[in-house]
């Protein structure tokens, strides 16, 4: 998908191409929300780690490697939120933003993170509960957790055509310099080096935003040997003379000095095909998150692209209906899995934090130039033409033909998938229901069209039932 490096000089300058950076720029504010981190985490990291890059004198093809290594440190990020949920009780943002505060090689500071951030927000008979099935459970959970997360993140930048270079700092994102990181227990030279750089990046920037990049310098400084790699720590000793740049880091314009950033003569676009892998990749990252929605954004995207194929739309309209399909849920990467996993009816609060999720997937899709003219489709998906659907209460002259295919296309794929705890639906009764709500909540020429697909087999099967559920 990606511009090889060697290539990348001789990709066409404008046309029909779209900057690389500019879509997983803007996209990585979604993998911000998942970490639990402020908006533009991965965005500045990446100004940091080039500025490093810069400093170290790497050539401008490892510069290249460098730059979507750090756009993508995060890219397996959705993959553990289950894990950490579960484990620790709590809402899996928290205990991460926490973590990324902590260090977590020390045994005893460990203990204490776990004791501090089990079961949060709850009772002292429930943190005691919690704190026992900790105790039980961990077998090396943290460095597990770490490790799927590092897996899966290399496992996406594969997909997407990614250079080795790119895929393994990833992978290698949570090593340290003295053999006592996570995942694959590398150390020193033995860690990519471009792994070095953004695993120091990552940190500098969680302290400068949360403490200030006084004390971020001092923390690296305090690690180096342990964590980092003495010299690239040694890189920044200059840095304190600059409160101009750490001032312009945290300006409001992050995302546009994004661009600038990268090698001119190394410059990556992609056609709609790689637009269209980029969607896919951000799909995959959203249904990871919760083992009761897999592959859920993947087939709704599917069916849209059935719809409105059948119904007669236009191939740009179509191509629309699938990338809006592919991206819908992206919000939900914001919202706790104590929530999204909860076995029982929600509260009030708790209803409220999932309704919100078109509002940050307007947010986050509405960045993507490219994806302009479909942030508003993607929100949309939970809106019916009776005005009972949510956040914003449109009502039927508010809901364009694409806008209803993919409120139905949701609505059936949550029917008749199979999920952990029960059996998807079958056809026909999946029918059923989109029938009782035809021509009040939904479009029934959209119903009758699904149904036509849905007795024609045009609609793809569910995946089957996860293993030992």
């Amino acid at each position: 998908m990606t511009t090889p490096p060697d290539a990348a000089a001789a990709a066409p300058p404008d046309g029909d191409r779209v900057l690389l950076s500019e879509l997983l720029g803007a996209l990585s504010h979604a993998l911000d929300l998942t970490e639990g981190q402020p908006w533009g985490h991965s965005v500045r990291t990446c100004l940091v780690g080039m500025r490093i890059g810069r400093t170290l004198g790497l050539d401008a093809a490892t510069r290249s490697d460098l730059y979507y290594s750090l756009l993508m440190k995060d890219a397996g990020c959705s993959s553990n939120a289950h894990a950490t949920a579960t484990f620790f009780g709590s809402d899996d943002h928290e205990v991460k933003r926490n973590l990324k505060v902590e260090d977590w090689t020390d045994p005893v500071r460990m203990r204490l993170f776990a004791l501090k951030n089990a079961a949060l927000g709850r009772g002292l008979m429930a943190r005691i509960r919690q704190v026992l099935h900790m105790a039980r459970s961990d077998q090396g959970a943290g460095s597990e957790l770490i490790r799927i997360r590092c897996e899966r993140g290399a496992e996406i930048c594969r997909s997407l055509g990614f250079p080795t270079a790119t895929i393994e700092a990833v992978r290698c994102l949570d090593e340290q310099w003295d053999g006592n990181g996570a995942a694959r227990g590398l150390s020193g030279p033995g860690i990519p080096v471009l792994a070095r750089i953004a695993s120091l990046a990552q940190t500098l920037e969680v302290f400068a935003a949360r403490e200030g990049w006084q004390r971020a310098l001092e923390v690296a400084r305090d690690r180096q040997g342990r964590w980092f790699d003495p010299e690239i720590v040694a890189t920044l000793d200059d840095w304190a003379d600059d409160p101009e740049w750490w001032a312009a880091l945290y300006g409001e314009n992050a995302l546009g000095r994004l661009a600038a950033e990268e090698p001119e003569d190394r410059v990556v676009r992609v056609d709609d095909a790689g637009v269209d892998r980029v969607a896919e990749a951000f799909a995959a990252v959203v249904d990871a998150k919760t083992p009761f929605t897999a592959a859920h954004s993947t087939r709704v995207a599917a069916i849209a692209r059935r719809l409105a194929e059948h119904m007669g739309l236009d191939a740009d309209e179509t191509r629309d209906l699938y990338r809006a399909g592919l991206l819908h849920d992206i919000g939900k990467l914001g919202v706790s899995n104590l929530i999204l996993d909860k076995n029982g009816p929600l509260t009030p609060e708790e209803r409220t934090q999932v309704e919100r999720h078109p509002v940050l997937t307007l947010t986050v899709v509405g960045q993507v130039s490219v994806f302009a003219g479909i942030a508003r489709m993607s929100a949309v998906h939970h809106e019916r033409l009776d005005g009972t659907g949510y956040p914003w209460g449109y009502e039927a002259d508010q809901l364009g033909l694409g806008d209803r295919i993919l409120g139905v296309s949701d609505i059936y794929e949550a029917l008749t998938a199979h999920r952990p705890y029960r059996d998807g639906m079958g056809p026909e009764r999946a029918m059923g229901i989109l029938h009782e709500l035809d021509g009040v909540a939904l479009d029934p020429n959209v119903v009758r069209a699904i149904e036509e697909l849905v007795g024609a087999g045009g609609i793809p099967d569910p995946d089957p039932r996860p293993a030992g559920s």
